[in-house]
């Protein structure tokens, strides 16, 4: 779907900058205010062999043995599946993608596919099929490199060891880069990868011709580096207004003593960061949630500056997630589904057999027996009268979010004693508790919400108390 281009937000998190020693990697996916989408589980070995995208056209032949693996595609497979996140078996994490733009004089020495690899097939044809980070980051690099793509992209990967950061650069170009475990890193659909270490294979990977092909045609505006951002990427008008804020403020929230000198409009900021502090779960949550709060900035707000910049957590959000691995227990596929600001992240465990079924259906028009409709509901209602609602809907976040933390520590302590099919039951029962619990909260808030609004109606009168 095109219109997913110049959408999402990311963040990488190593496990020495996590405060439990967890890595984490986490996007939003947005593309329209109403646009549902469902969370599944594909069993191994239920991929079919074949594979046709009905976005590209593109066929690729599959292995047989394909992983079990949880995902979040499309309510309709009409335009594609757009699967976009997800762990496998193997603890394997994935998200894709991260949108962003090539500049016309890379694009002019090797153009972007039509019928190549895109964003609609990536988990599908690469989740399934690998066992660490770094094979996914090889075999997504393999296929752009023989396919091509037909949009420029980043795509988060993920296991109990490391996270890793892929970019593609053209038509068939790619680099990747690993996430230093005392480090995070923010995205925001602007290629975001700098120097390259061609000697770095530990930390680096990237399309064995890619140097060629940048010194063959020119490219490089200072050759005695590698800058892939500068070589590959923007940086214009567009990028100071829809980009670079969503990165500054996750530097302000961050590492607000090393980011001192930045601007929302700051045009060299860095991939890498360390942050100040140790950063948790919900942090990560606060980033993909945020909207420019306590600035100026704030679409909330009501300053001259309150729409100046595009908000991390947006209408447009369909859903929300992160994936959090290196856990003591069962890894977690953190999913809020609709307006993350305005939603509440539902701990799915790697190694569930299945999800509620709100979380499996959701069309168009709205049907309130879903979850991607339960939770807009109650955030359209919400938005309706901002000033009043939004502290109710703050208290329901806060009670959900404490709730999560207890149920994970008492799965943890629980897991140890058991194995194979029981383990898989109890992590299944444990996330499908959890998340029906979450869902009559939000049922409840709305109907509390509507018993408020019926006195808000414009044909009201109040009668003189002395007639």
């Amino acid at each position: 779907m095109g219109n997913k281009l110049t959408a999402c937000t990311s963040i990488l998190i190593g496990k020495d900058a996590s405060i439990d020693g967890t890595i984490m990697i986490g996007r939003n996916e947005d593309a329209k205010a109403a646009w549902p989408k469902h969370m599944v589980v594909h069993q191994r070995g239920e991929m079919p062999n074949h594979f046709i995208s009905k976005d590209t056209r593109l066929e690729l032949d599959l292995s047989e043995e394909s992983a079990r693996y949880t995902a979040t595609p499309e309510w309709t497979d009409k335009d594609g599946l757009f699967e976009e996140d997800g762990i496998n078996e193997y603890d394997v994490a994935m998200s894709a993608t991260e949108s962003a733009y090539s500049n016309p004089l890379v694009l002019g020495y090797d153009p972007l596919v039509e019928n190549g690899l895109n964003e609609e097939a990536m988990i599908t044809v690469v989740l399934p099929y690998v066992k660490t980070a770094r094979e996914g980051v090889q075999r997504l690099g393999n296929l752009i490199a023989k396919y091509g793509t037909g949009e420029t992209n980043g795509v988060l990967f993920a296991d109990n060891d490391e996270a890793w950061y892929f970019e593609t650069g053209a038509g068939h170009y790619w680099v990747a880069q690993r996430i230093p475990d005392d480090s995070y890193a923010v995205v925001a659909n602007q290629l975001a990868i700098q120097e390259i270490d061609f000697n770095d294979t530990n930390n680096f990977m990237f399309h064995p011709g890619i140097q060629e092909f940048v010194e063959k045609h020119d490219l490089n505006p200072d050759p005695a580096t590698f800058n892939f951002r500068k070589i590959f990427g923007t940086a214009d008008r567009s990028d100071a207004i829809y980009s670079e804020p969503r990165v500054w403020v996750g530097h302000q929230m961050f590492s607000p003593q090393q980011a001192t000198e930045e601007t929302p409009e700051s045009t060299e900021l860095p991939f890498i960061m360390k942050p100040d502090h140790k950063l948790s779960i919900f942090d990560a949550q606060n980033y993909l949630s945020n909207h420019y709060e306590g600035t100026e900035f704030d679409p909330l707000g009501h300053g001259e500056h309150a729409h100046k910049y595009r908000p991390i957590s947006l209408a447009k959000t369909q859903e929300s997630h992160i994936l959090q691995m290196n856990r003591p227990g069962a890894n977690i596929h953190w999913l809020a589904m609709g307006v993350a600001a305005e939603s509440t992240y539902v701990p799915f465990f790697n190694g569930i057999t299945d999800t509620p079924a709100p979380y499996k259906r959701g069309k168009l028009p709205a049907q309130l027996n879903s979850a991607y409709w339960i939770f807009k509901h109650a955030s359209v209602l919400v938005d309706s009268h901002l000033h009043d609602f939004l502290p109710l809907l703050r208290d329901v976040q806060k009670e959900r979010n404490a709730a999560a933390i207890k149920m994970i520590a008492e799965t943890d302590r629980r897991l140890p004693s058991l194995k194979g099919e029981a383990r898989a039951t109890f992590l299944t029962r444990q996330s499908d508790d959890y998340a029906t619990d979450t869902l009559n909260a939000y049922k409840k808030l709305s109907l509390e919400l509507i018993t408020k609004m019926t006195d808000y109606c414009e044909l009201n009168f109040n009668t003189d108390e002395n007639l």
